[in-house]
């Protein structure tokens, strides 16, 4: 009976935490179908009493949507290529590798985690400043060409491969490619599936960087055309803000309703909890 209270009482706390993360997303759908006049009068309703899509009719109107959605998928899409293979094979070499200090350039890899974006945002933005890339969608990518996270994440994995298949792989002379294209890659397919996905979708919503570099409306991306409707006081164009954010979350909650199960288990294997 006490065991039954206990687990019923997590339960009650996982819906209500559940309730909690999933209210900006109800928030913004609802009020992406509301007028301006309604979502003002009923801040706190999550069900458009005058349901309209006179929002979204308008943003197309206002803004190349599907232009500025191209400029995204192409920022995510390359930022996740890059960082996909950079740490596909700075893992291999940190796990079949051996070579002296080893251990140490992985901690000193590891560590890069912990240092704030704000101490590498100058020296990147003068980097990418001489290099003539400001308001270019490559000045954007550049410096995210890998990712300690993402290293971590197939290293962790590609410690689960037996160390004799490679070993047998080494006697029959195949080349390192061939090693990691026949042996290492299908038996890590889940955590490079689950990697690319954080990849895109931490792309996908990237905000700070692609600001600092995009500088016309034709090059932005969706997380930057959401900050054209709102202001310093809370913006005049709120529910077409809504409805412009909900187009930004759809792409990014479909990868990750369809790839959930490989994302939770390569956290899970990697002894994330």
């Amino acid at each position: 009976m006490k065991i039954s209270i206990v687990k019923g009482a997590w339960y009650i706390m996982f819906i209500l935490f559940g309730l909690i993360m999933m209210y900006p997303m109800v928030f913004a759908i609802s009020n992406s179908f509301m007028s301006f006049a309604d979502a003002i009068e009923n801040i706190t309703s999550l069900i458009p009493l005058n349901p309209t899509l006179e929002n979204y009719l308008f943003l197309f109107e206002r803004i190349d949507m599907l232009g500025i959605t191209n400029n995204t998928f192409f920022v995510a899409s390359n930022v996740t290529v890059f960082k996909l293979l950079t740490s596909f094979f700075a893992a291999y070499a940190l796990v079949f590798f051996e070579f002296k200090y080893k251990n140490v350039v992985y901690f000193f890899i590891i560590a890069t985690i912990f240092i704030p974006f704000t101490i590498t945002m100058i020296p990147n933005f003068l980097t990418i400043s001489r290099l003539d890339l400001i308001d270019n969608p490559v000045g954007v990518i550049l410096p995210q060409l890998a990712d300690a996270l993402g290293i971590f994440l197939m290293r962790q994995a590609m410690r689960m491969v037996p160390s004799s298949l490679i070993e047998y792989a080494h006697i029959e002379n195949l080349s390192h490619f061939r090693i990691m294209r026949d042996i290492v890659l299908p038996l890590t397919k889940p955590a490079v599936i689950s990697t690319s996905i954080i990849f895109f979708i931490n792309s996908w919503n990237e905000f700070v960087w692609p600001m600092l570099i995009l500088r016309s409306t034709s090059r932005f991306t969706l997380p930057l055309a959401l900050q054209m409707f709102i202001g310093a006081e809370g913006g005049s164009d709120f529910t077409t803000a809504m409805a412009i954010s909900v187009l930004s979350m759809v792409v990014p909650l479909i990868l990750f309703l369809i790839f959930q199960k490989h994302i939770i288990g390569t956290f899970v294997n990697s002894g994330i909890k």
